[in-house]
């Protein structure tokens, strides 16, 4: 075992002291040579698994061709994946990021800069208790994690908080200086919970209604995680602005702002990035979606997200635990107790990685291409945690 620095970084998470050296698929080892199965993939980042080599591959290439130009100019990776992403969704112009924050950050300004042209002036945008939206001040204040609301005050006024699946609660916010509502498709960080598909319909016509922007962020079910391409290809409806990140570069850092013409109204000095739209990380994204639209990806990640749920659904079963959540490669387990954070300990010593959103809540979020034996050892892990510990009633 290698000594490490491990002062040096800001100390911001509880972290094991495991350090990990690479990646293969759904499998990753440590300095030591321990392998473990990985679960989260960086919180749904990996969507091929770890350093797939087409994304190494299309890394290398570029990297040999050109890193950046600066987004004063255009490059050629840049406006391929925007095409590519204009094709296969309802969106016509797309802006680049390096981060889901910073993405949904400019979905928040464009909403704004629409009710300043549109609505005379409306800012307010109605987002939903147990949303997640990420870490900067605006997007921190329009997420509802209750953890954020000591933190960094005063916040970024704005934001009005609704009641997931209540159009009533979204209704009785709509005022004058209402300009848009914003929503996670399914919350991800407060225990995978799903707007409905009729919820969201409802959400669509009740903002159409009104004059209002949709937008979705799709941060972490986007890029194929919940079967579809995009999750709002379920519902038989598509929002005013879209946000992506995580899946979209397979490992690195992209995220994008995506919008109707409709909705695309700003103007030039409104909004950039130093590396925003770089053709690196714009060669990753392409191998993504090269990836995941190639025929019958999206068909086996829905069969092997329902195998998956159908395993936790039967680990449940045997322990008395609660219902299993979500949808596609993007699921929960309800434990009923406040056991996650042990199980997610006992099984990391066992060599699988998996993650506790909530204290009662396993989140479960493989690479895209997991197979049926990876799922396999993953539940024989969490199924020997459980027996051992007696954590709940055995009934099978």
């Amino acid at each position: 075992m290698t000594t490490h620095p491990y002062d040096a970084l800001m100390d911001i998470t509880a972290r094991p002291k495991a350090v990990f050296v690479r990646g293969a698929g759904s499998y990753l080892w440590d300095d030591g040579r321990k392998r473990y199965l990985d679960f989260v993939q960086g919180w749904a980042v990996n969507c091929l698994g770890h350093s797939p080599a087409v994304i190494a591959e299309a890394l290398a290439a570029q990297a040999n061709r050109l890193l950046t130009p600066s987004p004063a100019f255009y490059n050629e990776p840049s406006l391929k994946l925007a095409q590519a992403l204009v094709d296969n969704s309802a969106f016509d112009q797309v802006f680049f990021a390096n981060s889901g924050a910073e993405a949904n950050e400019g979905a928040i300004k464009l909403a704004r800069k629409y009710g300043s042209l549109h609505r005379g002036g409306a800012f307010e945008i109605i987002s939903f208790e147990g949303g997640f939206h990420g870490r900067t001040l605006a997007t921190m204040s329009a997420s509802g994690k209750k953890a954020f609301e000591p933190l960094f005050e005063p916040k970024v006024a704005g934001f009005k908080k609704a009641k997931l699946n209540d159009i009533a609660s979204v209704e009785k916010l709509i005022n004058d200086n209402t300009v848009a509502v914003m929503l996670e498709p399914i919350q991800g960080e407060s225990g995978v919970w799903p707007a409905t598909d009729q919820f969201l319909q409802a959400l669509r016509a009740l903002t159409e209604a009104h004059g209002l922007l949709l937008i979705f962020d799709e941060i972490q079910t986007g890029m194929g995680r919940t079967g579809k391409l995009f999750h709002y290809e379920h519902t038989g409806i598509a929002p005013d602005i879209m946000t992506l990140g995580k899946g979209i570069g397979g490992g690195v850092p992209l995220a994008a702002l995506l919008a109707t013409e409709h909705a695309s109204c700003f103007e030039h000095g409104d909004q950039g990035g130093t590396f925003n739209g770089n053709p690196l990380m714009c060669a990753a994204g392409l191998a993504v979606l090269e990836e995941v639209g190639k025929p019958d990806f999206l068909k086996q990640v829905a069969e092997t997200g329902l195998l998956l749920e159908s395993e936790l659904q039967k680990v449940s079963a045997r322990h008395g635990l609660g219902g299993v959540r979500g949808r596609g490669l993007l699921l929960a387990l309800d434990l009923k107790l406040p056991i996650a954070p042990g199980i997610v300990a006992q099984a990391f010593e066992a060599g699988v990685l998996l993650n506790a959103p909530q204290l009662d809540t396993l989140r479960f979020m493989p690479a895209l291409n997991v197979s049926k034996a990876e799922i396999a050892e993953m539940i024989d892990c969490l199924d020997g945690i459980l027996t051992k510990a007696g954590a709940a009633r055995r009934v099978a």
